[in-house]
């Protein structure tokens, strides 16, 4: 994933929306943009981390096919804790964004 951020500094932009896109499109990147500041896609940018996180995870699941060796050697877990990143209890939502 690649991520250009304080996207709401046009005027100090050191790599163009262009060139971000096209650069992560050559790697087989996800790219977007955000801004804390205004917070533009920040939330998103996280959803999608742990969404990709998510289906890689759950590709190597099915890969082993339940194989108890092949998924002792691999890093899929065997169990795990289910992570809302919608928690209104949040620390970040707490404290907001940015704050010193």
């Amino acid at each position: 994933m690649l991520i250009g951020n304080k996207s709401d500094l046009r005027h100090l932009v050191a790599v163009s929306t262009e060139d971000g896109k096209s650069f992560a499109e050559r790697e087989s990147l996800y790219f977007m943009e955000t801004s804390a500041l205004e917070a533009t896609n920040v939330e998103n940018a996280f959803t999608e981390v742990l969404t990709q996180i998510y289906r890689i995870v759950s590709k190597r699941a099915v890969e082993t096919g339940g194989d108890a060796a092949a998924a002792a050697s691999s890093s899929v877990p065997s169990r795990g804790e289910t992570i809302n990143v919608k928690d209104d209890g949040s620390m970040l939502k707490r404290i907001g964004c940015c704050s010193n």
